[in-house]
């Protein structure tokens, strides 16, 4: 049987290094095609000579001459550079699948180029549909393109949801940690650190997604994917606390019937069954034993203490490219968090001020998002530089 041919794009990150090891642990079905990475090039190379893929793209330009003398001894392993040729790569014909793990805004343009050349996408990078999700639905429609979720909350409603045809859905149940910061005093809040922010109680995730998963930003973000993925309205998602995490999501049907996928934290899974669905492939790992598992506890998240949440919210109703704004914004102040230049609460300050100052567009394409991001961007910047907080 022919290998199923994967590019993955972030492959140095948490996603693309777990796919690593789903691909090699079933190497007699998949084979890497192309790996990218955005700076860590040593990583890159590394992973390039284990898989010995037939491409490796570095985003950042600066770092191609790097690479390219790491990779001196594979020369049948083509090297490129830069944005322009992550939107290349994955049109390339061999490809059967794209798992996108790259983070932020730079994954939306290759998971279009992709979509465009009729590769099935498996979607871990969530803010591809946050900026752009009516596009993208558009684009996969029109191509005949799967997209396979990845997120682990969002691959436990598609489980949920198989076999069940034209079902209706009445409400999606999307599961949250509630990240380090759940049982806080709200008022404490301002004196925490990105270190403490990085503890995640649960799941082991990159930076990036860490402090998402701290503001509780990427629950938001996670309500507005389920939007675009499964075709439902806000009003019809509900976000519950649940620290355990071993109910992944679920699903709430017309006769009141629930389904959910349970299972032990281990983001192999969601990954492997987006690239074997509709199979079930074994996997090496622990296993769930409800007769040790704790108790399951599920709350209402609190919507004034993690502000973030409340924002994603009301870009989902404002709608347009409202979403565009919040995901730009959050991406500048996540990263002035992480490199100690705002406080944990300044976040939403930051993110709610670019909502009122970014220009609002109800019906943007393309263009409009590139012009979107680059102007909210900006804004959010210089609120930092002047530190305008309410």
């Amino acid at each position: 049987m022919k290998k199923r041919q994967i590019a993955i794009l972030g492959s140095t990150g948490s996603i693309g290094t777990q796919a690593l090891q789903v691909i090699e642990e079933h190497s007699d079905l998949y084979e890497v095609y192309c790996l990218t990475a955005n700076n860590r090039v040593q990583l890159l190379a590394e992973q390039a000579h284990k898989f010995r893929p037939a491409a490796v793209v570095i985003a950042n330009e600066e770092r191609y001459d790097e690479l390219k003398s790491l990779m001196d001894d594979l020369p049948d392993v083509k090297v490129y550079a830069g944005a322009r040729a992550l939107d290349e790569i994955v049109e390339a014909d061999p490809i059967d699948m794209v798992l996108t793990a790259m983070v932020g805004f730079a994954g939306l343009s290759p998971t279009i180029h992709a979509i465009k050349a009729r590769k099935a996408i498996a979607l871990a990078n969530k803010e591809t549909l946050v900026v752009a999700g009516e596009l993208i639905l558009q684009l996969a429609q029109q191509y005949h393109v799967p997209i396979l979720p990845v997120d682990s909350e969002h691959s436990a409603i598609f489980q949920s949801l198989v076999g069940e045809d034209d079902n209706p859905i009445e409400k999606i149940l999307l599961t949250a940690s509630g990240g380090p910061f759940r049982l806080m005093p709200q008022e404490q809040l301002a004196t925490v650190t990105k270190a403490d922010a990085l503890r995640h109680p649960t799941w082991d995730m990159g930076a990036k997604i860490t402090i998402d998963s701290a503001t509780m930003m990427n629950k938001g973000f996670e309500v507005i994917e389920a939007k675009w993925l499964f075709g439902v309205e806000a009003s019809q998602i509900e976000v519950l606390v649940h620290p355990q995490s071993i109910v992944h999501s679920a699903v709430q049907f017309h006769d009141g019937s629930v389904k959910a996928q349970l299972g032990v934290p281990d983001m192999r899974l969601p990954i492997q069954y987006a690239l074997s669905f509709p199979r079930r492939l074994s996997l090496n790992s622990e296993r769930l034993d409800l007769f040790k598992a704790q108790k399951l506890e599920f709350f209402r998240p609190d919507l004034e203490k993690f502000r973030c949440l409340a924002l994603a919210f009301e870009a989902i109703k404002q709608g347009g490219n409202m979403p565009c704004i919040v995901n730009a914004a959050n991406e500048i102040v996540n990263r002035a968090f992480l490199e100690d230049r705002c406080s944990f609460p300044q976040m939403a300050d930051v993110i709610a001020q670019t909502m009122q100052r970014a220009t609002f567009s109800a019906s943007p394409d393309y263009d409009v998002y590139v012009q979107t991001d680059a102007e909210a961007r900006a804004i959010a910047a210089e609120l930092l530089n002047k530190t305008i907080v309410p």
